[in-house]
């Protein structure tokens, strides 16, 4: 077999993503300049990037959506995924590539695979084209046909437009450089980071066949769900922090969803250490 024979999978540059993440990370760098700071857009902000990574990404595209460790009314989920949306994540995309790294973690067909370095795992996988893209359709069967799901997944970029409108009408330029770029960059680094830094530091409470650990920090800045190698133990569980001193916002949101009677048939470990 000759050099030329040899058909070497490398994933392509995916162009369209790269142009538009260095965009958004090059105008949340404008935060720096004067006339764009302020302390009610700060605070825009952090509300912002509570309601979009913690309530819709995290409550909404990954335990609700994603492994059902609860139920909820249709309305609500829809409210929680359009959160996701403004978090500017495509929830078909999400769900499925979250629901490939659960099957395949840290092999070669896991999505973010941290084998292939930290960079690979945190971001790089974003960057590129990569042959699961194809059997997405696989994943999301259970919402795919939902036009509720279809019709967020297309409009997506045209809700941050919108949010951008609305944010620059109400307290002009500081409003939209902190409540969009950089609430989006936060946003996307915080996700990040479970793929890449939860598979690299920490510790390990389960032995669960893959690199996943729990860490702490990571937990502070996306609603608990750091605690990841609590979560491939169980990966159903609404619970992510199993200890007592393992910070798990988005189940204090769960249990008051419980208490108001918007969360049902929620699933916890059957064994819980701590």
């Amino acid at each position: 077999m000759n050099a030329s024979s040899v058909v070497i999978d490398r994933p392509l540059p995916d162009w369209p993503v790269i142009i538009f993440l260095g965009g958004v990370h090059l105008f949340a760098l404008s935060a720096l300049l004067p006339g764009t700071f302020s302390w009610p857009a700060v605070a825009v902000a952090l509300v912002l990037h509570w309601l979009t990574a913690g309530v819709g990404v995290t409550l909404g595209y990954h335990r609700l959506i994603t492994h059902r460790s609860f139920r909820a009314p249709k309305w609500l989920e829809y409210v929680l995924l359009f959160c996701g949306t403004l978090a500017c994540q495509s929830p078909l995309e999400w769900v499925a590539k979250h629901r490939m790294h659960h099957r395949f973690s840290d092999t070669a067909e896991d999505p973010h695979d941290i084998n292939r370095g930290f960079w690979w795992a945190h971001v790089g996988w974003i960057l590129h084209k990569l042959p699961c893209d194809r059997s997405m359709g696989l994943y999301v069967k259970d919402i795919a046909r939902d036009p509720v799901y279809r019709f967020f997944d297309r409009t997506m970029l045209l809700w941050q437009l919108a949010l951008g409108i609305v944010l620059f009408l109400i307290g002009g330029l500081p409003f939209v450089v902190w409540g969009m770029f950089v609430r989006l960059v936060a946003v996307y680094h915080s996700t990040w980071f479970v793929n890449s830094a939860t598979h690299s530091f920490g510790y390990r409470s389960y032995d669960v066949g893959d690199r996943s650990t729990n860490c702490w920090w990571v937990a502070l800045i996306s609603y608990g769900e750091g605690w990841h190698n609590n979560h491939h133990e169980f990966p159903r569980s609404a619970r992510h922090g199993l200890r007592w001193w393992e910070v798990d916002m988005t189940w204090w949101m769960i249990r008051g969803l419980r208490v108001l009677g918007l969360a049902r048939n929620v699933i916890l470990p059957r064994c819980r250490s701590g």
